[in-house]
């Protein structure tokens, strides 16, 4: 009894719990973020802050810029340059986005949905906004434009920091990861597009158009991308839905009309004739009178003669011979005709 009454209290106090507490709108979807994410996400942001006030501040990570610029990498190991001058190429946006949205678009294709290319249109968009708005904000200026040694060359009109070619290769390389549809197939590609981002990185600083911090800043910002994409999940759903409908609008305004069905014909019963029936079928008129009959209605009123009697006329003469009452006699001539009717 007593463990009764006390299980019976404690879902009192669960459901009036559940009534104090306000209901979410139905419509509204709550993206869900594993803790794991939340964690990354946060430490991410806080190595990209960091970063930013390393350069601002002109830290020794500052200093360590200008020692690996004036390293001069490229003197250093000069027979790998061809090699790397292809190898940057992908962390260009143009080609890359080019590739994955072929192999992403066939994915669609296949499965019947949207999401892959929804997916990487808003991680490029993310990454225009967020990276170009950094690039013009802070100014800085590259290696080759370096005006003052020791300086961090911020606010100066240039578009070097952080560097577009890292963190375009960590978001277009790392959305294949993303969208993988095993565990093992992601952590296969998560480690090939680390490998594919951090070459291209380090090719950036080998060839002198970025500083290493730009490189730094770059990877940190396409992490960021990439690890809040569960947060958009709800609006690429909407947009999936909301092009799937307009596809389907179309395609009933464009359609042709369904024929309506048939209608079925009643089936007509004959009747039998006389001769089925046992009667006598009446005598048929010979078919020469009957033709006669009708071409006399034809006929004007006035007096005709027979096809037989008609004799043909053309300008030579009629070509019907003479009749026989009509034959002139041996040795008299026939007076000539004229040629045209009198």
């Amino acid at each position: 009894m007593r463990t009764e009454r006390n299980l019976t209290r404690r879902l009192d106090r669960v459901f009036a719990r559940l009534d104090r507490e306000p209901e979410r709108p139905a419509h509204i979807d709550v993206p869900r973020m594993s803790r794991h994410r939340v964690v990354l996400f946060t430490a991410t942001l806080a190595f990209y802050l960091a970063i930013v006030w390393a350069v601002v501040i002109t830290s020794w990570l500052v200093r360590l810029d200008w020692q690996v610029m004036f390293f001069r990498p490229y003197q250093q190991w000069p027979q790998i340059h061809a090699f790397l001058d292809y190898y940057v190429v992908l962390g260009q946006r143009g080609p890359t986005a080019v590739m994955v949205a072929a192999w992403l678009g066939w994915r669609s294709w296949r499965q019947h949905t949207l999401r892959p290319l929804l997916t990487l249109a808003t991680s490029l968009l993310l990454l225009n906004i967020t990276v170009g708005a950094a690039k013009l904000g802070m100014g800085r200026l590259g290696p080759h434009y370096a005006t003052v040694i020791g300086s961090n060359e911020m606010g100066l009109g240039g578009d070097i920091f952080p560097s577009g070619h890292t963190a375009n290769a960590v978001v277009t390389w790392g959305i294949l990861a993303y969208l993988a549809s095993t565990p093992r197939a992601r952590r296969w590609l998560s480690a090939l597009s680390a490998i594919t981002a951090l070459g291209v990185g380090l090719t950036t600083v080998y060839l002198g158009t970025h500083w290493l911090s730009d490189v730094l800043l770059g990877w940190a910002a396409g992490l960021l991308i990439l690890l809040a994409l569960p947060w958009f999940e709800p609006l690429i759903a909407r947009a999936e839905t909301a092009l799937f409908d307009l596809r389907d609008r179309w395609r009933a305004r464009h359609s042709r009309p369904v024929p309506e069905p048939a209608v079925p014909v009643t089936p007509v019963v004959l009747r039998p004739t006389r001769a089925q029936a046992g009667q006598p079928a009446p005598a048929r008129e010979p078919a020469a009178s009957t033709r006669a009959s009708r071409g006399l209605a034809h006929l004007a009123p006035g007096p005709h003669t027979t096809r037989s009697e008609r004799t043909p006329v053309t300008p030579a003469g009629s070509r019907r011979p003479p009749h026989a009452d009509h034959r002139v006699p041996r040795g008299t001539t026939q007076p000539a005709r004229p040629l045209t009717g009198g």
